[in-house]
């Protein structure tokens, strides 16, 4: 049973800075790709539940141009995580989170910065076809490395735990992976 999305009115806002952050990183030449709630929701082709926040991927080498870009779209940074880890930004009351990514010598995805900084994301993070909500396309997370990073979450970091909403999400997305499996 898929919980209730109360907040209709922020939901919407949300898919609207979706779009226009979006929009204008893909004029300024800099890839983004959704990932915790939104990338399932994006994947599912639904909005599912209630969102706290528009969490992303970016390149840590996009990350000036990319704090510079969301300024001028009247984003205002939020002190938080180092900056070579994540950037932080609020707009009309809606957060955004932009966890900063690299590669190593070897190729793979890695965090950017802070304690885990060279640390392998899971393999195919950014390998999903992008997802759709409605007519607006967004670059997400792998479905199969969503549900692994929730999973390991918990694991790889034991001071945040696995909440109710990443055991519901990790529940949908399997059984959304197994429908399109069996269809």
């Amino acid at each position: 049973m898929r919980p209730a999305v109360r907040d209709q009115e922020r939901a919407r806002r949300q898919l609207g800075l979706i779009a226009r952050v979006l929009r204008a990183a893909r004029d300024a030449g800099i890839p983004l790709w959704l990932r915790g709630g939104w990338a399932m929701d994006f994947f599912l082709g639904e909005v599912t539940r209630d969102h706290g926040d528009v969490d992303w991927f970016a390149w840590a080498r996009d990350a000036p141009a990319l704090a510079a870009l969301l300024a001028r779209l009247g984003h205002t940074p939020v002190p938080g995580p180092p900056a070579g880890l994540q950037l932080d930004f609020v707009k009309d009351g809606l957060d955004s989170s932009f966890t900063l990514i690299d590669r190593d010598s070897a190729g793979r995805v890695t965090v950017a910065g802070g304690l885990w900084a060279g640390t392998p994301w899971p393999d195919g993070l950014l390998g999903a076809e992008p997802g759709r909500i409605g007519a607006l396309r967004a670059p997400i997370v792998a479905p199969r490395v969503q549900i692994e990073i929730k999973r390991m979450m918990p694991v790889w970091d034991p001071s945040r735990p696995r909440r109710a909403k990443d055991a519901e999400d990790i529940a949908r997305l399997e059984a959304a992976l197994r429908a399109r499996t069996a269809g």
